[in-house]
């Protein structure tokens, strides 16, 4: 592929996912990662990507900084793991594949998804005792992939945590997540000249698409955002999954199908959800009194 093709591609991937990411707090990864990576090496991909969601996450941390003391109790946990698993990811990094991480991980992720996107959820109680290992995984998958979105998401959602909670908490953790990160790979040396020179065909879409998200969410409810982020997620990780078999020889009209069949459940679950959902009824502004009410009705209609 042409060096112009190659960084169109990223440019316009770049767009998409900070769109989506300025409108749900996550998916920049998530969504440039399995996009990206059919043009661009992980090694160089990684390194670059770490370096524009550190100034994502900061910006998502100044934006939300007033709300961070509500959700701190319940990301310390979290940190706890997630710190050391970033760190053994980024070592991980040059002797793992990370297909082979991401498909262990879709493979869980992608069930669970759907069967909360039916409205289904199992809060844990234990949240903090869970939240220790489910930070070291999810760090482990971060230091590999640069992605840990859907996995966070999905833990959130099915926590019931708000809306606003929700963008505050995913923005606190992905701060701890990519600093780390940063590091890890600037000691490991993997921030090299080539990854860099990436930054000025990704950087620009990160500024525009960011301000597109935020008008695009800043009206939808609660349990619709909640809705969306799994619909959103769904779709996600069946594309990454297509992409990691398509990766281990699985024919690419096979592996595709699971999209097609992910698009099928999905679009039926979201049918159910916005069709059980209450209609708010249409309020007819009443004009102020100027005087007796005159009815130009019969006595005859008005019984009628």
């Amino acid at each position: 592929m042409a060096d112009a093709t190659i960084l169109l591609v990223l440019a316009v991937t770049s767009l998409c996912a900070a769109s989506v990411n300025g409108a749900l707090g996550y998916g920049y990864s998530s969504i440039s990662v399995p996009i990206a990576l059919l043009v661009v090496a992980g090694r160089v991909l990684n390194p670059a990507l770490v370096i524009v969601e550190v100034a994502i996450n900061l910006y998502a941390l100044f934006w939300n900084r007033k709300s961070i003391g509500r959700v701190i109790g319940r990301v310390i946990p979290l940190a706890a793991g997630l710190i050391p698993g970033v760190i053994v990811g980024a070592l991980l990094l040059g002797h793992v594949a990370p297909a082979s991480a991401k498909l262990v991980v879709y493979l869980l992720l992608l069930p669970l998804i759907l069967i909360q996107a039916s409205g289904r959820r199992w809060p844990i109680r234990g949240e903090r005792k869970a939240s220790v290992p489910l930070g070291a995984g999810v760090g482990i998958l971060y230091g590999l992939t640069t992605i840990s979105g859907p996995p966070l998401a999905l833990f959130w959602n099915n926590q019931g945590l708000a809306k606003d909670d929700f963008k505050v908490g995913l923005a606190v953790v992905r701060t701890i997540e990519s600093l780390c990160a940063l590091i890890a790979y600037a000691f490991l040396g993997l921030l090299t000249r080539e990854s860099s020179g990436l930054l000025p065909y990704i950087v620009p879409g990160v500024l525009i698409g960011f301000p597109i998200g935020h008008a695009l969410i800043k009206r939808i409810s609660t349990e619709t955002f909640r809705r969306v982020c799994m619909s959103f997620d769904a779709y996600l990780v069946a594309f990454g999954l297509s992409r990691v078999l398509i990766d281990f020889g699985i024919a690419p009209g096979v592996a595709y199908q699971l999209l097609v069949a992910t698009a099928i459940v999905d679009a039926n679950l979201l049918w159910t959800f916005f069709r059980s959902r209450p209609r708010v009824p249409k309020l007819v502004p009443i004009p102020p009194e100027t005087g007796p009410v005159q009815s130009s009705s019969s006595p005859l209609e008005l019984a009628a």
